[in-house]
């Protein structure tokens, strides 16, 4: 008898989002040994058993959607490959900018490059309808430490999370009354914004890229200083460089006012993750300044006061939850998702800043990751994402796009401007 498993709610908001982007969330991590095909086989083979949700596939039967676990063979997750170093870059981005359909019956698909002398590339692709940018975050570091206590010491490698994938975890550790009040919260507080981004109009002749540009650990520690004397994050920083940079890049009104939504770890609200599975727990957090600031600052300063807004509230993230899940629970899946697309505001603009790749917590068998970097979905035009990573204070900043190439020109234009917004908050 075959098994299914349910579709969750942030499993089927995913699939909603299939006519916003792919959905895949990308991983490179660069290693100067040869990664040993044997033991990941073996630690890959024993988390797939562990998560069945990553060999399953979608059904979208319009009534109530699920997942039916599908048998598999290593070979269909893993590819390995040898490679020259002129051709390291076209492999990997070929191999980054694929998509899985979610009817497949897997929804990870890995990849091994070996290249130079005794060098390896470790690049995975997985539907974000599975795990979140988050939950990929832990899933590689446990299968870094897996592989290296496998190769070592032989044990087994099978310390991956398993438990509930369901979005009501965020309200467990809530005391009655707070539980009350945040399964309340059936307003979304996010509102709907006409300027985005300047892309060329769709094409036939479109296809997925992944543009990237990397910033020195000096310019790290120097935007985390001025950040401290301005009262603001890495993020808020390059919230306000983002801003800044496209009032200039579309020509926006400097008098208008324009938002960018970043996404929320609603893993904040869960204090023990024993029991959690992997999934998605991230919502959005709509940040708008008034208008331009007179200077990078001015701009800053409203950044950190939309930003200051939404911390301040216990249920930040929580909002629209209620009215999702009612949604989804009352009608069938293709009337729901219907009605969702009336009330949901899919944001033009959005960033989303994955955090710290901790270079120690993903070595493997003794060897940390020379360079590497995560990003988020392929975004179809009109819609952007800017994905924020740090590998050893050095920040790699990301655009998955679906275009051509006069929208890569425009995405390195921008990339060029966003450098130029951070050297002024640096200096």
């Amino acid at each position: 008898m075959e098994r299914k498993l349910n579709a969750e709610l942030w499993d089927k908001m995913h699939y909603l989002f299939r006519d916003y982007n792919d959905r895949m969330v990308h991983v490179e991590l660069h290693y100067d040994f040869r990664i040993d095909i044997d033991a990941l086989k073996t630690v890959i083979t024993c988390f797939f058993e562990k998560a069945p949700v990553l060999h399953s596939s979608f059904t979208d039967n319009r009534i109530h959607p699920y997942w039916t676990v599908k048998d598999y063979h290593i070979n269909d997750i893993l590819t390995v490959k040898e490679v020259s170093e002129e051709d390291l870059a076209e492999e990997i981005n070929s191999f980054l900018v694929q998509y899985i359909p979610p009817e497949e019956s897997i929804q990870m698909k890995v990849a091994v490059f070996y290249y130079g002398e005794n060098k390896s590339a470790l690049c995975v692709v997985e539907n974000h309808m599975c795990m979140d940018g988050g939950d990929l975050k832990y899933f590689m570091k446990t299968l870094c430490k897996n592989y290296t206590d496998f190769v070592q010491s032989e044990v087994s490698p099978i310390s991956l999370r398993t438990g509930t994938r369901s979005y009501e975890a965020v309200y467990e550790d809530f005391t009655a009354t707070e539980r009350k009040m945040a399964k309340g919260l059936y307003k979304n507080i996010n509102t709907r914004d006409k300027h985005g981004f300047p892309f060329t109009p769709n094409n036939f002749i479109d296809k997925s890229f992944i543009a990237r540009r990397k910033l020195s650990a000096e310019t790290f520690d120097l935007l985390r200083a001025s950040g401290k004397k301005h009262g603001a994050t890495i993020n808020d920083m390059l919230l306000a460089a983002y801003f800044h940079s496209l009032y200039d890049l579309a020509q926006f009104n400097p008098n208008d006012s324009v938002s960018i939504s970043c996404a929320i770890d609603l893993r904040r609200h869960i204090k023990d993750d024993a029991g959690q599975g992997i999934t998605n727990q991230t919502a959005w957090m709509q940040c708008r300044i008034p208008h331009k600031g007179r200077d990078i600052f001015e701009t800053l300063d409203y950044v950190v006061k939309s930003s200051n807004q939404f911390k301040q509230d216990r249920f930040m993230g929580l909002h629209g939850l209620p009215l999702l899940s009612l949604g989804y629970k009352i009608m069938p899946h293709a009337a729901s998702e219907e009605i969702i697309k009336v009330g949901y505001a899919n944001p033009l603009l959005a960033m989303s800043n994955i955090g710290i790749l901790e270079v120690d917590k993903l070595a493997l068998d003794g060897h940390e990751p020379t360079d590497g970097f995560m990003s988020g979905a392929v975004k179809y035009k009109p819609y952007a994402l800017l994905s924020a990573t740090s590998m050893r204070k050095e920040l790699t900043l990301s655009m998955c796009v679906r275009g051509n190439d006069e929208d890569r020109r425009i995405v390195e234009h921008f990339f060029d401007l966003l450098e130029g917004a951070i050297k002024m908050l640096t200096e």
